[in-house]
């Protein structure tokens, strides 16, 4: 112990190199192992799974985003195709109405020509038949006036 005295440490003071030491080391390596095996491999394995979850979560998610992205790309497409299908119908429509509203306008000014065609016809026939009334009333009118007159004389 005189070694010990030498090196400035005295007997039960701050650098006691008896048993204790040693015994305070297993403690600590015992303690170190009963708290690794007691709470932080249970706490490990829970943040473990906790990330495992997280990042297949994240997995998940970014798949179904692109799925959705997908989707969304697609619905643009047929909404687009639905859009210009209904704009050539719209037009179609535009271009079959025009066409039958000037059918109907040609039919209409054709039965409108030939009803003032006949209409002509009619009214010339009727003034050349009243022409042709008053002449005769003019002859008879005349030969009454002629037959008159030499009777008065």
């Amino acid at each position: 112990m005189t070694s010990l005295f030498l090196l400035g440490a005295a007997e039960g003071g701050l650098f006691d190199f008896d048993a204790t030491l040693p015994l305070m080391a297993v403690q600590v390596v015992a303690l170190t192992f009963i708290l690794n095996s007691l709470f932080f491999k249970p706490v490990g394995k829970v943040v473990e799974e906790r990330e495992g979850y997280v990042s297949t979560s994240r997995a998940q998610a970014k798949e179904k985003l692109a799925q959705v992205q997908k989707l969304e790309e697609d619905l643009k497409n047929q909404l687009k195709d639905a859009r210009q299908a209904a704009q050539k119908l719209i037009n179609e429509a535009e271009e079959d109405s025009d066409n039958l509203y000037k059918e109907a306008l040609a039919l209409a000014n054709a039965e409108a020509n030939a009803s003032r065609e006949e209409a002509r016809k009619e009214i010339d026939s009727q003034r050349a038949s009243a022409l042709n009334e008053l002449k005769d009333e003019a002859d008879q009118l005349g030969e009454l006036i002629v037959s008159r007159l030499l009777e008065a004389k």
